[in-house]
């Protein structure tokens, strides 16, 4: 897995790359109760506004943190957006995207880098 400054997670499936939000950003939301989700075959380039996640706290954007194709949404935080909170860094994930460069994830952290990031 890869780690943003955003907080956001990046893990290679394959040829998709699955984006979530981490723990630590869950934890400092508080209760989601509401996601925004992309469509799926939407083209976004990195740094693009594709989804938004609202809290009990506050609305934060999700960015693209690549250039791709959105492929696939998790569908289940529509109903369930607990689901952030709960599990983030799993069953939590917000989108899956068709990258052309898979190299362009060495410009992001490791868990440990992240760790220290967030101290």
């Amino acid at each position: 897995m890869k780690f943003t400054e955003e907080h956001e997670w990046l893990r290679v499936e394959g040829d998709l790359v699955v984006v979530g939000i981490t723990e630590h950003a869950a934890e400092q939301l508080g209760d989601v109760v509401f996601v925004e989700l992309p469509e799926p075959e939407t083209q976004v380039a990195k740094g693009d506004e594709v989804s938004v996640i609202e809290s009990v706290k506050a609305a934060s954007d999700i960015l693209a943190p690549l250039d791709g194709e959105i492929v696939a949404v998790n569908e289940a935080l529509t109903d369930n957006p607990a689901l952030v909170n709960d599990d983030p860094m799993g069953e939590g994930w917000f989108f899956k995207m068709k990258i052309d460069d898979l190299s362009a994830l060495d410009d992001y952290m490791t868990e440990d880098e992240y760790k220290d990031h967030i101290g």
